[in-house]
């Protein structure tokens, strides 16, 4: 079936300056790519005038250095050696390999094997924004010739919003050390920024983008970019509308997330009726905000309706309050009256002037559909401080460490736990299933406006103080010393 908003339709199943010089780079795609992983090259001394070094890490877990060198001092053996940074910031060494022997002519020709730990080395430390250099000769030998490596080739790009960088950057590299394959992974701000991301990577000659979109509509562009050099596009937990160039996406059921959030509100106001429904979304340009509401709303109409609540901050949904569901204009019109923004800041501006507009009678016990645990803390704060508030029954999502000690706290009700680990690892195998001529499994469709994406949607599991232990410690996800408090079955 296809739902009322774009969502889902299932179907089951040269010369050195002292110790440096600048590296320029000419992006060219290696030779026998399907057994190449990554590459990088330097061009050693000022513009190259020493030659270059070319660094591949085949997909088998090995890889080489090979060095073609001129105008060093002749007849001389030079020491050779890679460390982290840049020629002008030296970090650590990362391997030191043989002395090279030059010519009597001061020119060298080799190439290195690397092992399979060098070569996870090199692409750990060249990971995301890392750089490494290679340094021939020394002090002792005269001078150092020195080049920056940067991307020659890689066939995955990555492009994470800021924000997300530093829990998901991790992941996939974990993830992808089993693979064989490298990345490199940028990190976006906005639109703008997202966009310069991807058409950066398929400057390098990627092969598959994995993309977070900042904005569902806007990141169409990014896409129809990739798409027409040749790039699969995996549209990585958002799906990326209005666009044929969107090859797959690893996401999450979005609305059964919805539908969890409204069953607990459901289950806590039992057979009472008259309760204070307080209604919040995400941010309009993210698709998954329309998803989230659809799945709550679905779930919290028929109770709506019956009496068990009354909406309180969101007169076009009370205008709507009829309709079992909503088409995606009318979502529209809601969510742009109770929207977030994802955003604390913004959350807490719009509940006090909620609490600030409603009458006495809107208060007491209040049930608060919050999207996600950010907004759930910045929401709970503020009807926490009303003196007319006396009880909060509050949503959340994302399983965050401050909310999960919110809910041990008694702040926060609940949380949905969506395992970040689960779609790190899908979408690189997703990656891995294309660079290596085939196709990822899809066990449903989502209908982005152009086309049906082909998917595969995650599991989620709703936590309260009572499973705790069982989903976010025994699962490995946090520490039970991660958290102050008591919870049932807390070690």
């Amino acid at each position: 079936m296809r739902s009322t908003s774009r969502g889902w339709r299932r179907f089951g199943v040269g010369l050195s300056l002292s110790l440096a010089a600048i590296l320029v780079m000419t992006v060219v795609a290696p030779v026998s790519a399907a057994t190449v992983g990554a590459s990088w090259r330097a061009q050693i001394g000022s513009d190259g005038a020493n030659g270059t070094a070319t660094i591949q890490a085949y997909t088998s877990g090995s890889g080489s250095l090979a060095l073609a060198l001129a105008g060093l001092t002749p007849a001389t053996s030079l020491p050779v050696t890679i460390s982290t940074g840049t020629c002008a910031s030296v970090g650590s060494t990362l391997i030191t390999f043989p002395a090279i022997r030059t010519t009597s002519a001061g020119a060298a020709t080799r190439t290195s094997s690397l092992t399979a730990a060098q070569a996870t080395t090199i692409k750990s430390a060249t990971q995301g924004t890392g750089k490494i250099a290679i340094r021939i000769g020394s002090s002792m030998t005269g001078s150092v010739k020195c080049g920056a490596f940067t991307v020659l080739y890689v066939p995955i790009g990555i492009v994470l919003p800021s924000t997300w960088r530093q829990g998901d950057q991790a992941r996939f590299q974990d993830a992808l050390k089993a693979t064989g394959y490298s990345a490199q992974i940028l990190s976006s701000r906005d639109v703008a920024s997202e966009k310069a991301a991807v058409e950066a990577l398929i400057g390098r000659k990627i092969k598959v983008l994995i993309l977070t979109p900042q904005d569902s509509a806007a990141a169409a562009a990014a896409a129809d970019e990739a798409g027409a050099a040749g790039v699969k596009v995996i549209a990585n937990d958002r799906l990326i509308l209005d666009t044929a160039a969107v090859d797959y996406l690893v996401s999450y059921d979005c609305p059964a997330v919805g539908a969890d959030q409204a069953r607990y509100l459901i289950d806590n106001a039992g057979a009472t009726k008259g309760n204070n429904l307080y209604l919040y979304a995400g941010d309009a340009v993210d698709n998954n905000a329309f998803l989230f509401f659809e799945g709550a709303w679905e779930k919290l109409q028929p109770k709506i309706a019956d009496g068990t609540f009354v909406i309180r901050n969101s007169s076009v949904a009370v205008e709507l309050q009829g309709h079992p569901t909503l088409r995606r204009d009318q979502q529209a019109a809601v969510i742009a009256q109770i929207t977030t923004d994802w955003d604390a800041t913004t959350a807490r501006i719009l509940a006090a002037g909620n609490l600030a507009a409603a009458p006495v009678a809107a208060k007491g016990t209040v049930f608060i559909l919050a999207p996600n645990d950010t907004t759930a803390r910045a929401l709970a704060g503020v009807f926490a401080a009303d003196r007319g508030v006396t009880k909060a029954w509050v949503t959340g999502q994302d399983a965050e460490k401050a909310s999960v000690q919110s809910i041990i706290d008694g702040r926060q009700g609940m949380t949905v736990f969506k395992d970040p680990r689960l779609r790190v690892h899908d979408a690189v195998a997703a990656a891995v299933a294309f660079l290596e001529g085939g196709a990822p499994v899809a066990t449903t469709t989502y209908d982005n406006g152009t086309i049906d994406v082909p998917a595969t949607l995650l599991p989620s599991v709703t936590v309260t103080r009572d499973n705790i232990q069982s989903a976010l410690i025994d699962s490995g996800y946090y520490r039970a010393s991660d958290f102050t408090g008591s919870w049932p079955g807390k070690p």
